[in-house]
């Protein structure tokens, strides 16, 4: 039986995480699956959060489990996501048959919500007739961490190691902070609002990230990085200690310091940090292979991982929202001349509604 929770507590969501932890790799289990990211989305994005659970009956062990968010806004209209922000957080079984139950039950909320698609974004393919539509084009970046700073140093090889050194001889200093260190938020998302204009893209709330820190307290953290008093990149790093993974969602740095070497230094720093951690491997994020955030991940000898986002389109068109469509083009050129104070006012009610 799948149960539809529309209105997950605390009761709830400390049974998913602890049922999460115990989870065989073979089930999809992630660091995005903890449910914290439901109440993330929820109190920073406005987006509603449902749960389905998989169980033989009422009251027995989970077997399954999917978490979806409802994206509903005006502007956009309404999608089934699982989950935005996050890059592989679909369903959680060992079991076909449960995957497959999952995936009906998803559908037919879809479709009692009346939503334009339900988005599923998993790591592999889940087989269901439902799903007649897939995007894989992008892949995560994952890198296996060695085990010393020394070893880390040698094996990205010397154009890195060059450009680590150019941070270092401009003095570039790094400042960490949780949910208790407003001053490292207000400076990463700075460069952060900054940097998503540049490129022509609504900036996410400052809410966001301070939820995130909030939630994740002692699992996730930001840093900024100065230079001669200003800060000029930064980075929000999440640590998954379950699976020994490092991840980085969002990361920035200004194009006009690019002498610096900010972003690289920050990289090898973010890196470090997460080894310190306990981290065996460090996620870069999905990029398109052969693009240029592909080949700056791969540089320091990160691996390609598949990621198939799988749909159940009810009508429109899954690529309007993308950047790279050609109707959108125009809007990116717009956005990039903005100032960066009207990016800040009008991006966050924007980009909470792009699934």
């Amino acid at each position: 039986m799948i149960q539809v929770i529309e209105k997950p507590d605390a009761t709830v969501c400390q049974q998913i995480a602890a049922w999460l932890a115990d989870q065989p790799a073979d089930s999809a289990a992630c660091g995005e699956h903890d449910p914290r990211w439901l109440t993330v989305l929820q109190q920073a994005l406005g987006h509603r959060p449902v749960v389905l659970l998989a169980r033989e009956s009422e009251h027995s062990e989970m077997t399954g489990y999917l978490p979806l968010a409802m994206v509903s806004t005006r502007l956009f209209g309404r999608f089934l996501v699982s989950l935005p922000y996050l890059n592989r957080a679909g369903i959680v079984t060992s079991d076909a048959n449960v995957a497959s139950e999952l995936i009906q039950a998803a559908v037919e909320l879809a479709e009692k919500e009346d939503v334009q698609y339900l988005e599923l974004r998993h790591s592999e393919p889940v087989a269901h007739d439902s799903l007649g539509f897939s995007r894989d084009e992008k892949v995560r970046m994952v890198l296996q961490l060695p085990e010393s700073e020394e070893a880390l140093f040698k094996d990205v090889g010397p154009k890195v190691r060059n450009l680590i050194r150019k941070g270092d001889k401009h003095e570039l200093s790094i400042r960490w902070g949780g949910a208790r260190d407003g001053d490292v938020l207000d400076a990463f998302y700075d460069v952060f609002a900054i940097n998503m204009r540049d490129l022509g893209t609504p900036v996410y709330s400052r809410r966001l990230f301070a939820t995130i820190v909030e939630q994740f307290d002692g699992e996730a953290e930001l840093c900024a990085v100065d230079y001669q008093n200003q800060p000029i990149a930064g980075a929000l790093l999440v640590h998954d200690d379950v699976h020994k993974m490092t991840q980085v969602p969002s990361a920035s740095s200004l194009r006009d310091f690019n002498h610096t070497s900010a972003n690289m230094w920050m990289y090898h720093h973010l890196l470090l940090r997460a080894m310190a951690r306990g981290s065996e491997h460090f996620d870069f994020g999905r990029s398109s292979e052969g693009s240029g955030t592909y080949r700056f991940k791969k540089q320091w000898g990160a691996l390609p991982q598949p990621t198939v986002w799988q749909y159940h389109v009810r009508r429109g068109d899954v690529g309007a929202m993308r950047p790279d469509s050609p109707k959108n083009q125009r809007r990116v050129a717009m956005w990039q001349k903005l100032p960066v104070w009207l990016t800040r006012l009008v991006g966050p009610r924007i980009v909470r509604g792009i699934p």
